[in-house]
């Protein structure tokens, strides 16, 4: 008798010694890192906020102005009805939402497998954006003190008020919701797709042979 043939070695199905993915290396199929993912995110937060001077520019320009005037005693609205007051803030929501959809639409475009830090990065800039572009239309428009304007231009002359923003939060808003709502809709439309499960092999036939 012979003795029995040793069966060849055969490796164990899973690997418990494979050491876990590097979050700073790249995924297999294209996508970033964690950490280029939270660098890139803090990057499209920094220019998102910076470009909140534009927009400040942009609504100091385009808004329409409210106009004072003094009787010596009181300032006056030279018009009632107060349409120009509505209007800055019309003006800044179209800005903040043409901001929102631009910044969001050059995110997908360069990073087009971002993922939920990019978001949020465009989330946080755009508030960061609408709160420097407040503060950039108010500081560099006119006199913020109405009375001590009025009493230097003098009674019965005709001075522009400053810029306000009478809805703030529904203003300073409308960027980041602008951008988010964008990014996922693009995302949705023309972001990669995962791939579909491949099928395996059939299993064998079995044998009806007696």
């Amino acid at each position: 008798m012979t003795a029995p043939l040793t069966p060849p070695h055969q490796p164990p199905p899973h690997d418990s010694a494979r050491p876990a993915p590097d979050p700073a290396l790249p995924d297999p199929d294209g996508a970033p890192g964690t950490a280029t993912e939270l660098r890139q995110a803090a990057v499209v937060t920094v220019v998102s906020a910076v470009a909140g001077a534009l927009l400040g520019l942009l609504w100091l320009w385009l808004a329409p102005r409210v106009v004072l005037v003094s009787d010596g005693k009181a300032v006056f609205l030279r018009d009632g009805e107060g349409e120009a007051a509505i209007g800055m803030d019309g003006t800044f929501v179209l800005l903040g939402l043409g901001f929102g959809a631009l910044a969001a639409a050059l995110v997908f475009l360069i990073h087009r497998h971002g993922g939920i830090a990019l978001v949020v990065g465009l989330a946080l800039g755009g508030v960061l954006g609408s709160l420097l572009g407040w503060g950039t239309g108010t500081w560099l428009g006119p006199e913020r003190d109405v009375v001590a304007h009025a009493k230097a231009v003098g009674p019965r002359v005709f001075f522009e008020a400053p810029l306000e923003l009478h809805m703030a939060a529904a203003a300073v808003l409308a960027w980041p919701v602008a951008a988010m709502i964008v990014h996922l809709a693009l995302t949705a439309v023309f972001g990669p797709r995962d791939p579909e499960p491949e099928d395996g092999p059939w299993p064998p036939m079995p044998s009806t042979r007696a």
